[in-house]
């Protein structure tokens, strides 16, 4: 690179391989799996070609078109790789594959003209499959659509690595296995695959805004990386409702990010939580997206779906100026009509949350009655059933609640809000019967 001194060229290239793979791997990785039926040998060939980027770029400067430079590398790589492999084995499959490959030119990463065609769909339609087991599901998409490595997708489901890495090859063998096609899926089963790859989206986000388990509450970096998958499907699918507004709901949600835990890493509730830092940014894409979600789905004469419920409550919650001004009454309405499209005990638990909020914590808990069977071993049924006993001033009611809530909360910043709650009420009950 000219006029600049090795180690700021070696920076420079970094930052350029750094961000060509964040912009191209995906493309060029699902552009070879369909032309060679190989996801191993196109995830490595794809890794082999940022590696020789880095070695080559800080002599030889950064190609005008890295996205095409990468295309062409790894497919030349992927040519190598076949014409080395055991002819016996693989060579009837692999000329036609080889000849192919070799037939593509130097090609500028464009947006298809058809983009329910593009390559990128084709992947995280085969990743999110429903023969595939849904932690299959999960973990090919983390892997191979989003390139977290073998590593930090087992972070996400805290196993092993080898673990993982079993995982991968099982739920990749049932793909050949089941013979399961590399495509988008025909216009009839459109809707019912999409909201497959929205279930399996949304699970990722859930993961790092609420981690199930664990150390860590929030995992921001995999929130992050699920937007930015959902970001891309909202721009291949254009004018689809649900993905808009799981956009939309990813965008809401994850604008409080900074401030649902304090310096100590304790969680702050939503009542709690300084909304002067809630990322505006976020709020104001947020709403343009569940705006057009709204467009889009008036042409079609159809119910809202269970995203766009959803981004509606969600931006109730942004766009209020204080907890106190929230509409829990219209957030309560919202939670009814997503129960009657997505029936869920959790959406019910949400719904008198909101019912108490409104109209006084007497009105939830009469609602939480008809959960308890359904919800028995769920740690958020019994902190609401404490804290409504709290508001309402039966603190001694309230104690046993908290503790069976704390006895099932999954991660360690809840169990440590549960524990401070359970201190206060007890030290409240120990200052009343002193009292008396």
């Amino acid at each position: 690179m000219t006029g600049l001194t090795p180690g700021d060229a070696a920076t420079e290239a970094a930052r350029a391989v750094a961000s060509v793979a964040a912009s191209e791997r995906l493309r060029v990785v699902s552009t070879l799996i369909r032309l060679t039926g190989d996801w191993d040998l196109a995830e490595d060939c794809v890794q082999d070609a940022l590696a020789r980027a880095l070695a080559v770029w800080p002599e030889r400067g950064i190609p005008d078109n890295p996205g095409a430079w990468l295309s062409t590398v790894a497919r030349n790589l992927a040519v190598d790789a076949i014409r080395k492999a055991d002819a016996d084995r693989r060579a009837a499959p692999r000329h036609a594959v080889e000849a192919e490959l070799e037939s593509q030119g130097e090609e500028e990463p464009t947006m298809p003209t058809d983009a329910i065609d593009d390559d990128r769909l084709r992947l995280i339609f085969t990743c999110c499959h429903p023969a595939l087991a849904l932690k299959s599901r999960v973990a090919l998409t983390l892997r191979t659509v989003l390139g977290l490595s073998v590593a930090e997708t087992a972070h996400v489901f805290l196993v092993s690595e080898a673990s993982m890495q079993k995982r991968l090859v099982r739920a990749r063998a049932r793909i050949r296995g089941a013979g399961i096609p590399y495509r988008v899926p025909p216009a009839h089963l459109l809707p019912e695959r999409t909201a497959g790859v929205l279930a399996v989206l949304y699970l990722l986000f859930t993961e790092g805004y609420s981690s199930g388990s664990g150390t860590d509450l929030v995992r921001p970096a995999l929130a992050e990386e699920a937007i930015r998958l959902t970001r891309l499907i909202a721009t291949l699918m254009p004018g689809w409702p649900e993905v808009l507004a799981l956009l939309a709901l990813e965008l809401f949600q994850h604008s409080r990010a900074a401030t649902r835990l304090d310096g100590a890493g304790d969680l702050v509730l939503l009542e709690d939580q300084d909304r002067a830092r809630w990322d505006a940014a976020a709020i104001a894409e947020g709403i343009g997206m569940l705006a057009a979600a709204e467009r889009a789905l008036e042409p079609l004469t159809a119910a809202p779906g269970p995203f766009l419920l959803q981004a509606r409550i969600a931006a109730e919650h942004a766009t209020a100026p204080t907890a106190a001004a929230t509409d829990f009454a219209r957030i309560a309405e919202l939670y009814a009509e997503l129960g009657r499209v997505a029936p869920s005990p959790v959406i019910d638990l949400n719904r008198a949350i909101a019912v108490a909020l409104s109209q006084g914590p007497d009105a939830g808990l009469a609602l939480l009655d008809a959960l308890d069977a359904r919800l028995a071993e769920y740690h958020l049924l019994h902190a609401t059933r404490a804290d409504l006993l709290r508001r309402r001033g039966s603190i001694g009611d309230a104690l046993p609640h908290y503790r069976r809530a704390l006895e099932l909360a999954p991660s360690d910043a809840e169990r440590r809000f549960l524990q401070r709650r359970i201190d206060a009420v007890a030290a409240r009950l120990d200052h009343r019967e002193r009292g008396n």
